[in-house]
């Protein structure tokens, strides 16, 4: 780490791997956090045009290449789920953290091997799993820890989209390749099992479901192409004592629309809207329906600038702990661990895209 000019905290230099999200979503969350300072960018394809559109100091075309020529503390890795165990494992050897996006990696025995490098190395490591950290999700594990729901019977998330349905059109990419990890269930429902995980408070005692190919012709503006990923994803998990988890994502839908809910025995609590982003938060019981205020992110602010992603608020919000943990201080984050644990759950349905 180097010091800041100004004399303010030392300042986390950061490398990013994978140019789309990494430019859309790492670099600005990064840089809004305050306590980074991102000075790297690699990716085989758009690492320079990222680079220069974002002020971003050093371009390289591989993880490799960055290592070999800037001084890093932090490698975040947003390149697709098929380069997350070399990159995570190269990152690792090379005395870096690392935070990698979700899909963890593209099956039980790649996460494994991670979360041993991990353990192995001492550094700081943790997923992407920003959605954690909505005010509606904080606020429902507050009413869990609470105890105003009652005894838990049910958790039920969905996450509907259009982005699959046949009559769009669709660059033809490694999403559309099951073998490199793409589709739905690892985008979405990687997201989905580890809220269910989360606001459980344990891992499933047992899980089962399925994934589904509606439309297997895709079209885009060179012609037609074959996509043998999920554009639907479904999920049933059993936390014992009598708490289970419906999970469902679809991209097929005429509308966008998500849910977060809660069932207890005394009272529901739902986060509704057409994303997890931008839901209303309710409690329901057998009296009244009644609107909650939350809290807002102390970020919030970050997703009303132009051209900004939704879900940078909860991505800085979980740099904040990402940053409590390199500096030493305690910060609950989701783990290597938590990602292992959602990848043997996706096993479970068919996501083995080997």
């Amino acid at each position: 780490m180097k010091n800041n000019p100004k004399g303010s905290p030392k300042l986390h230099r950061v490398g990013i791997v994978g140019s789309r999200f990494g430019g859309e979503v790492h670099i600005p969350a990064f840089r809004a956090q305050g306590r980074f300072e991102v000075i790297a960018i690699a990716s085989p394809t758009q690492a320079a045009e990222v680079a220069r559109e974002r002020r971003v100091p050093h371009a390289f075309s591989s993880l490799e290449e960055m290592l070999a020529s800037v001084d890093l503390d932090v490698v975040s890795i947003a390149a697709p789920p098929f380069a997350h165990e070399t990159q995570t494992l190269t990152a690792l050897a090379a005395g870096a953290h690392v935070l990698c996006e979700k899909p963890m990696a593209l099956d039980p025995t790649q996460a494994r091997a991670m979360r041993d490098a991990a353990a192995r190395s001492g550094k700081i490591t943790a997923l992407a799993h920003e959605f954690r950290y909505l005010p509606s999700v904080l606020a429902m594990r507050e009413l869990i820890a609470n105890r105003h729901l009652g005894a838990l019977r049910e958790i039920e998330i969905t996450w509907f989209t259009q982005y699959l349905r046949a009559s769009g059109d669709r660059k033809n990419s490694w999403y559309f390749e099951r073998a490199r990890g793409g589709g739905m269930t690892g985008a979405v429902l990687s997201h989905l099992i580890d809220l269910a995980c989360h606001l459980a408070g344990r891992p499933p005692r047992r899980s089962e479901g399925f994934e589904r190919t509606a439309n297997p012709t895709r079209r885009s503006g060179n012609g037609t192409f074959s996509s043998n990923v999920a554009d639907g994803a479904f999920a049933l998990l059993d936390f014992g004592d009598g708490l289970v988890a419906r999970l469902s994502t679809d991209a097929t839908r005429p509308v966008e629309s998500a849910t977060i809910a809660i069932h207890g025995e005394t009272r529901t609590v739902v986060a509704a809207g057409p994303n997890p982003t931008q839901a209303t938060t309710y409690t329901i019981d057998d009296e009244e329906t009644a609107e909650l205020e939350l809290r807002a992110s102390p970020h919030a602010k970050l997703s009303a600038a132009p051209g900004a992603q939704r879900n940078l608020p909860a991505f800085v919000d979980l740099l904040d702990r990402f940053a409590d943990a390199l500096d030493g201080k305690p910060a609950e984050l989701p783990t290597f661990d938590d990602g292992l644990l959602t990848q043997e759950v996706l096993a479970k349905i068919g996501y083995l895209p080997r």
